[in-house]
């Protein structure tokens, strides 16, 4: 576990500039938009950005939450992901060692970043960050350990198939959509890069936290049934969870059997 505390700052400085990368992500690929073209721009008024109004968490906080041109309010959601990220690349730097492992699991934690608000925001998990990063895990998994190449393919293929399965046996029972293929993909990118062990911890954690939301709303709405949670935004904090923690946790778990 890394203290060095100049080391940590820098990773989490680094982080802060990658999430301004992830709102551009969030915002644009939902919309089936270039992340790289036209330059960055308001929204509202369709001005290009001056550098100085790109500046992480500090340009929003000097123009006190809107554009500097139009005035038109800036989503307080932009300086979070920027916060966030760093947050945790800064946690990733203290939990992990400074090696390959290290850099597969900062990426994967913006990517789970940005996955969590494009499901919040718009039902929708972009092929660009599952599939690229099932891709994307499944390569790192043959040079980079854990998880191995083994325990990877097996976590696509699995965690892909649990879902799709579970998702048509819902369809075909209640006649609605219950699982889209968003969230199987977005699961294979789980066990791509953490492995089936992980990836079956990632789906318990996660549905047990998505069947307490369901509750909650059960008990305040009469047409929750019918309400379709974001699943990808309950997957995406287990996921990251199993990360950091979830190797210790089935250690702990298994020892119980042996």
């Amino acid at each position: 576990m890394t203290t060095e505390p100049v080391l940590l700052s820098l990773l989490a400085l680094l982080g802060l500039v990658v999430g301004s990368f992830l709102n551009v992500c969030i915002y644009r690929l939902p919309r089936d938009l270039s992340v790289s073209f036209p330059a960055s721009h308001c929204p509202s008024c369709e001005h290009p950005l001056r550098w100085y109004h790109n500046v992480p968490v500090a340009s929003w906080v000097a123009l006190r939450g809107r554009c500097g041109f139009c005035r038109a309010p800036i989503h307080w959601r932009y300086p979070v992901v920027e916060l966030l990220n760093a947050g945790l690349w800064a946690l990733h730097g203290a939990w992990f060692p400074w090696d390959g492992l290290l850099i597969v699991r900062l990426l994967f934690a913006s990517a789970l970043l940005v996955l969590f608000f494009t499901d919040l925001d718009c039902r929708i998990l972009p092929n660009e960050i599952t599939v690229g990063g099932t891709v994307a895990g499944l390569l790192a998994s043959v040079v980079v350990t854990p998880p191995g190449w083994q325990s990877s393919l097996i976590g696509v293929l699995l965690g892909g198939g649990v879902l799709w399965a579970t998702g048509t046996i819902y369809e075909r029972v209640r006649g609605v959509e219950g699982m889209g293929m968003g969230d199987v993909k977005m699961l294979a990118m789980i066990g791509a890069v953490l492995g089936w062990p992980l990836m079956i911890l990632t789906l318990i954690w996660s549905s047990i936290a998505g069947g307490t939301v369901g509750a909650i709303l059960l008990a305040f709405k009469a047409d929750a049934r019918t309400t379709a949670l974001p699943f990808g935004s309950f997957l995406a904090p287990a996921a990251l969870a199993a990360s950091l923690v979830g190797q210790p946790v089935l250690d702990w778990y298994l020892g119980f059997y042996r």
